[in-house]
């Protein structure tokens, strides 16, 4: 939610910049539909130059400055706040970061689903953002371990690799796509696959607590 008007500190084209407050920590924010920026903070000290209102806007007001010697026409506003926004660099790094946390969820989640599966021989589940995962895994004393993964729902192709790659013991190469899963057929948008767990690493699974 976005803080009262009172709280904004500038705009920016038509973009607005607002204020955070944590004891004495004071920030500027640039709301986006997907994401808040944090483009600038400081500490509070009223009645000092040193200030983070105060040199936010002596900030502002030298980029303007800045600006208008160098560009036409000029600007009209007070202040000029665009160099603290985030470029194309920093949207690409949250990208990154972003992609990067859903993969160490993955790595985390995967295996425990893994493990939940093994003791019971059942599909185990797991909802996340766009689709949903499933994971059963079959295993006979003296025989092979099973595996089958199934995704549900919009699934980015270059993800699904990395959902395979994730499960414990299994060869990446041994996966092959099946038409259903050992206790039912494959719903509407529902694809899986299969591969042969090493008995080993399915015992270590077991093992953990």
């Amino acid at each position: 939610m976005r803080p009262p008007p009172h709280e904004r500190i500038a705009a920016v084209d038509d973009r607005v910049l607002f204020k955070v407050k944590v004891q004495r920590w004071r920030g500027a924010v640039l709301v986006e539909p997907d994401l808040p920026w944090l483009v600038a903070a400081g500490w509070r000290e009223s009645g000092s130059s040193d200030d983070f209102y105060a040199a936010l806007a002596a900030d502002a007001r030298s980029a303007r400055a800045r600006y208008n010697a160098d560009a036409r026409p000029a600007l009209t506003t007070d202040t000029y706040t665009a160099h603290l926004l985030p470029t194309h660099d920093d949207r690409l790094r949250q990208r990154l970061e972003r992609a990067t946390r859903f993969v160490r969820g993955l790595e985390a989640l995967v295996p425990e689903l893994v493990r939940q599966s093994l003791r019971d021989g059942h599909e185990r589940t797991a909802e996340l953002d766009s689709f949903d995962l499933g994971v059963q895994v079959r295993a006979e004393h003296g025989h092979e371990t099973y595996v089958a993964v199934r995704v549900r729902g919009s699934v980015p192709p270059n993800l699904v690799p990395v959902i395979l790659d994730i499960v414990p013991g299994c060869d990446r190469t041994g996966w092959y796509p099946e038409a259903a899963l050992p206790d039912r057929a494959l719903h509407p948008n529902e694809q899986a696959w299969s591969n042969i767990m090493d008995t080993a690493v399915a015992a270590k699974l077991l093992d953990v607590d």
